[in-house]
Order: C-alpha cells, then structure tokens, then sequence
C-alpha cells in the first residue's frame, strides 16, 4: 500500500526522452570468476558515446551451462548513438582488444537477437594474429583463432548488430546521502532482473544537458539541477529545498518493452526509501530524442 501512494506522490508527472542507437550482445567467457570480471568490468566501464566512442554495461552473469564453451560467463552489450555501422566495429574492436583479448584464457561469442546485421571480426580482432590467426568450428561456431602468448584467444567470425533505445533515464532526488548508494544499487539489482538492458553509467552523479558553454569538452553539467548552486541560481534553480542530491540512471534496452519494465522496477524498488524525496527525469523539450517515455505512465 505504501509503494502505491509513493508512486502517486513521489513520482514527478514528466518524461524522459531516449534515443535510437544500434548494439551489440556479446557473451565473454574465462576460466576464472576473477579474470571474467575483470575482463566484463573494464571492457565496459567507460560509456563514451557523447564522445564518439562505444558504451558498454554487464547485463547478466552466465553460470557454466549457459555459455557456448561451458565456462562462467557474462552477457555484455555494447551501444553506439549512430548508424556508421564501419565506425561503430572500429569502436567496438578497441574494447575486444584492449579488455578482453588481453587477459588469460578468455573467448568472445554472439549472443545477438534477430540482428539487424552482422559485423566482421577478422579485420579488426582476429589480425591481432598478425597473420597467422586461423578460422574453426568449435562449439558449433565459426570461430577466428588469434594465436597470443598464453595461447589462444577465440572469438566469433560474426557479430550481430541490433537497433535498439538509448539514454532512458530517472532521477531520484535524495535528502541524504546515504539514500544516494543505498536505493541506487537496490534500483540497479532490480534493472539487472530484466534481459536485454544495461545501466552503463551505474549510479550518475553527473546530469548533463545538450547546450553548453564549451562544446569541444561536449554535454556539461545540468546547472539547474546542481544543489550546491541553489543559492547562486535563486529562482532559477531546479532543486527543491529538501533535495541535497540528485543521482541519475541511465538504461538502454534492445526494445521499449524491456526499457519500460527496467524503468518501472527500478523507480518500484527505491521509491519508499524515506530519503527518496520524489523521482523525475531527463529531458529537453523533446530536442534529444525520438522516443518519450512518461513515468507516470509506467504503472498504470
């Protein structure tokens, strides 16, 4: 009972705006839990498609009968904001190869759903090998064999691409600290629960917004929204007197489906949290993306 007049008073009646964006799913695999999250933790610890990179999130772990070659695994997408399908396997190689091919005994496999298409390792990945990488099926798989040090790391031929919804997004505006970490991660637990999203950002303390005063760093801070300017800004600021703090998270999803339901049970899980003063989110007049999502919306 109390979660539902929460959801009524605490939830702000707005929208976020998302965006079009293409991703690919990949499985990694390791022989040990430590080198699988190292590698699954550093392949997509930096989203970066504000600055021309890929983004990347952990959507699930795999125990050993879930993955191809039958070792722990984990489920990974990686996103880009355009449809430069060549750039976006450039972008996507340079995680491959700086995160994944590198640590021991590690492999990399499609796990896309109905691919919109399909790109080629060999070009960027496999001549790692510096030409004596070689093509074979394994695992019921045509797989490029990069011969490496500790031999050898396997990844598959083909990746599929999918289109998908970037940059959906709620605040959860904070009277305390603690709240910030503890609904948070609750928030993310419950958004991992759903297949196909990721939240690449984590928890946010950062809010951007598209203008901005020096455009060669890219989106800065969302002034309005900052409470240490709440006294500089005066009726201009966004904050509410009791809000201290005001995390964000990101998610994007391979369709809005499984957006909205990670959206609903992330808000769900945090909005009784007595420190949880209201939940709103990000947008811009409808000037960012094609796709709005209203949070009110979500529960009925």
């Amino acid at each position: 009972m109390k979660t539902h007049e929460n959801l009524e008073s605490k939830v702000v009646n707005t929208y976020c705006e998302a965006f079009k964006g293409i991703c690919s799913r990949v499985i990694v695999t390791a022989d040990d839990e430590e080198t699988l999250k190292r590698a699954a933790y550093d392949a997509t610890s930096t989203p970066g498609t504000v600055i021309g990179r890929v983004e990347g999130g952990i959507e699930s772990w795999l125990n050993e009968d879930q993955t191809p070659d039958n070792r722990k695994g984990a489920i990974l997408q990686f996103w880009y904001n355009t449809s430069d399908i060549e750039k976006f396997g450039v972008e996507l190689s340079y995680r491959i190869r700086q995160d994944i091919l590198v640590k021991p005994f590690t492999s990399l496999f499609d796990a896309s759903q109905n691919p919109d298409g399909w790109i080629g390792t060999m070009k960027n990945v496999g001549h790692c090998g510096d030409g004596y990488e070689w093509e074979e099926t394994i695992y019921n798989r045509e797989m490029i064999v990069v011969p490496i040090a500790i031999p050898d790391f396997k990844i598959e031929k083909q990746i599929g691409y999918m289109n998908g919804i970037m940059g959906a997004n709620f605040w959860y505006m904070c009277t305390d600290k603690k709240t910030v970490l503890e609904a948070g991660r609750t928030a993310l637990k419950a958004i991992e629960s759903v297949e196909g999203v990721i939240a690449p950002f984590d928890i946010c303390s950062a809010a951007s917004k598209p203008e901005t005063n020096y455009p060669w760093i890219g989106p800065t801070t969302n002034h309005p929204y900052c409470p240490s300017l709440k006294n500089q800004l005066k009726e201009s600021t966004m904050v509410p007197p009791e809000v201290k703090y005001i995390p964000e998270i990101v998610i994007n999803g391979l369709n809005q489906t499984c957006l909205k339901e990670a959206m609903k049970l992330g808000i769900e899980s945090l909005i009784d949290y007595d420190g949880v003063f209201k939940v709103s989110a990000g947008n811009y007049d409808g000037k960012l993306g094609e796709y709005k999502i209203d949070l009110k919306e979500l529960f009925k």
